[in-house]
């Protein structure tokens, strides 16, 4: 027989979305059956109300992979502006191959964009003066 204690905590423990039901089960030897009954019995209904519906659970989920994806990119474009500044590649020898691969394409989309960088870790790239003449000139 479990204690209350125990049913307590498994039941706060499953509504806080620290774990499932299946894996409360399986640890605390007890049938996912009398789980879903010490639910319905000793949560209250605030608790019982406020649960999440997968889908909404899934749509959080999804904004949630869209934000860390947005600072992961944010991260490596100023590992990349860091590294053709300095000259250091940093993320070769302190991240996993696929995010330096990543940082590296960002790297060579840099200088695409803005020109080559000298010895001095400068950006060569056309002022704007050069490019006024080069209107006039066309």
């Amino acid at each position: 027989k479990a204690t209350l204690e125990l049913k307590l905590f498994v039941v706060d423990q499953i509504q806080n979305g620290q774990i499932s039901t299946n894996f409360a089960s399986k640890k605390y030897d007890v049938p996912r059956t009398t789980i879903s009954y010490w639910i319905r019995k000793y949560s209250t209904l605030v608790q019982q109300n406020t649960g999440m519906s997968k889908n909404d659970e899934i749509k959080k989920l999804k904004e949630k992979i869209e934000e860390l994806e947005f600072v992961k990119d944010f991260q490596q474009d100023i590992i990349a502006d860091m590294e053709l500044i300095t000259g250091v590649d940093m993320s070769k020898k302190s991240l996993p191959e696929t995010l330096a691969k990543e940082i590296e394409l960002k790297k060579k989309n840099i200088l695409k964009e803005n020109g080559s960088i000298n010895v001095l870790g400068s950006l060569n790239k056309p002022s704007t003066k050069d490019s006024k003449r080069n209107k006039n000139i066309k």
